[in-house]
């Protein structure tokens, strides 16, 4: 189901309770004029499939519509544990379209904010997210990942817990950042030699973007933080 974009997200919210009494399991995009961090925290809260706020870009809507349909018997995938407009933290079943699902959410979230992280550290979270999905989780919806969101006096912080047995940065072969400047595509070799899908480049994508990149000593826990201008 896809809401009225002239109808806020509040009305849209009690619509989603009436019809989910018939229809539990119905997917839904709330589309709305405008929000408050607040309105989209509780349209998070409610596992609505995608929320956004106008402008509108009709063929994003359109995709997502589509993996709603199709994603029609995978679970819900994105569970709030925590969240006010500072700090937000989910749970999150390992599945690239949650990948896809969170970070259209962070980028709504953000444009609410008076203080915004720059575009690009969405990029980076969003491929850490899905390293964690795919080396961590191993592509396996039943397991679950965790995700937290920090907004500092001083900085832009996300964090990201995955379900795996970690690595180690020096021992990852099929990354782009395991090698020379001058050498950046080896991986792609190991890669095609694995079987696993094209990229690579995440882990050297994101130290390009973001201030700090921060691993745990196992490796399944990260910390990508941007410092706000002037800090």
């Amino acid at each position: 189901m896809v809401t009225d974009p002239e109808t806020s997200i509040h009305e849209d919210l009690a619509l989603v309770e009436e019809i989910r009494r018939l229809r539990p399991s119905v997917r839904v995009i709330v589309l709305a004029p405008s929000g408050t961090p607040e309105d989209l925290i509780a349209a998070l809260r409610q596992q609505v499939f995608l929320c956004q706020c106008a402008p509108f870009d009709a063929k994003d809507i359109a995709r997502y519509t589509v993996s709603a349909i199709e994603a029609d018997k995978s679970p819900a995938g994105i569970e709030v544990l925590s969240a006010d407009r500072n700090w937000i933290s989910v749970r999150m079943n390992c599945d690239f379209l949650n990948a896809d699902r969170l970070t259209a959410f962070f980028r709504q979230f953000q444009m609410t904010m008076p203080e915004r992280p720059p575009e690009e550290m969405m990029i980076a979270f969003h491929e850490i997210l899905n390293n964690g999905i795919e080396h961590g989780g191993q592509n396996d919806p039943s397991k679950v990942l965790e995700v937290a969101a920090v907004q500092t006096a001083r900085a832009f912080v996300f964090y990201i817990s995955d379900p795996g047995k970690g690595f180690r940065p020096d021992a990852i072969p099929h990354a782009a950042i395991s090698y020379s400047p001058d050498d950046l595509t080896r991986h792609i070799e190991v890669r095609n030699r694995l079987g696993m899908r094209p990229g690579g480049f995440g882990i050297l994508l994101a130290s390009g973007i973001v201030d700090e990149l921060i691993y745990s000593e196992v490796g399944n826990e990260v910390l990508l933080i941007k410092h706000m201008a002037g800090s």
